[in-house]
């Protein structure tokens, strides 16, 4: 991944820590924190300029609040794309919360109370039903591509050259609960397994069921450390040898020199996390599309629909998506899918 100067470096790490912070008390969130809500992120200027401005003389005088709500994956994404959008309409003010994708469903969005939610996984459909019942028209708009990374501490020297994706079923599941590397493997250590993830709130939580548990499986194993805030991930692993976890590729890519990242083996060779390995379809099952979710009733003003319009033309950029967060941007015949199913929701809104 090519990186950028120690200034692009540094706001990443803060942007990302900021949104790990997210709010206390969501549906499937487990930690507490001194203040019960976060901080809105507004953004302040962005480095660098984006590809496509998609401003114009319709756009000119733009001003009003958009709230966002949803996945601590997607989150420095959005912060990235508002910065530089605040840049250009000063008067738009853009508030982000990191909350986890289910969480910013059930309790902001849902609810009517925020115009965008992130995901790091397709909308459910009693998401879909809440959503409905209080006359919320969700836009599923794909905004990038990620590959979720398995971490392990810097001194485990026992795994070798990864874990398989059973090994991984075994590790997390509900029915087996192994509490040994032992147990995993007899030629591992007979130390105990110390497991951090994300909370059932999160995308990431859901998705790591759907590609390595299975929907119809036994579920993800509850006796471990979950949060939403992805530093408590990198930090739990950090401080012990026998310790596992995992999270969206974009925070890792900020820790490398915390944690090391697990390769994958599905079957066909032990494949490493990285933006190439997910761009090419190799490293499975683990990379997944990335969304913001509009509210239809949103796009009827004139600097939310921009705003959205903005993403996505810029959702190729390999500055903003790739170089300075850490996904795969989408392809030009993706964006110009996303563009038209977008346009379209903001004809109907008005």
């Amino acid at each position: 991944m090519t990186r950028k100067t120690d200034d692009i470096l540094s706001r990443r790490k803060f942007l990302i820590a900021s949104g790990a912070a997210g709010l206390t008390g969501l549906a499937g969130c487990t930690e507490n924190n001194s203040n019960s809500e976060s901080e809105p992120t507004e953004a302040s200027g962005g480095s660098g300029d984006s590809e496509d401005s998609g401003s114009g003389s319709e756009s000119e005088g733009l001003s009003g609040d958009i709230n966002v709500a949803g996945s601590s994956t997607v989150f420095p994404l959005a912060t990235a794309m508002a910065e530089r959008f605040q840049k250009e309409h000063s008067e738009v003010n853009v508030n982000i919360q990191s909350t986890g994708s289910g969480g910013g469903f059930a309790n902001y969005f849902c609810t009517g109370q925020t115009d965008f939610n992130n995901a790091s996984r397709p909308i459910k459909g009693e998401e879909q039903d809440q959503c409905s019942n209080n006359d919320i028209n969700p836009v599923e708009l794909k905004v990038a591509t990620d590959a979720l990374t398995v971490i392990v501490n810097n001194d485990n020297d026992f795994i070798g050259e990864g874990l398989t994706v059973e090994q991984l079923k075994t590790i997390f599941s509900a029915e087996e609960k192994p509490t040994m590397w032992s147990d995993v493997n007899s030629e591992w250590p007979e130390e105990e397994i110390e497991i951090f993830g994300p909370t059932d709130a999160s995308g990431t939580y859901d998705y790591f069921i759907e590609a390595i548990l299975g929907e119809e499986g036994p579920g993800h194993r509850q006796d471990y450390s979950a949060t939403e805030q992805d530093r408590t991930i990198i930090q739990g692993v950090k401080g012990s040898k026998f310790a596992i976890g995992y999270m969206g590729f974009a925070y890792y890519s900020e820790n490398t020199d915390a944690v090391q990242a697990v390769a994958v083996d599905n079957g066909d060779g032990y494949v490493e996390p990285s933006l190439d390995t997910a761009l090419s379809g190799d490293y499975t099952p683990l990379s997944r599309p990335l969304f913001t979710y509009p509210a239809k009733e949103s796009l009827a003003k004139d600097h939310v629909a921009e705003f959205a319009r903005y993403w996505m033309e810029n959702s190729t950029s390999k500055e903003i998506v790739a170089d300075e967060v850490g996904y795969v941007p989408l392809g030009e015949d993706e964006k110009q899918e996303m563009l038209d199913k977008l346009n379209s929701a903001i004809e109907e809104a008005n």
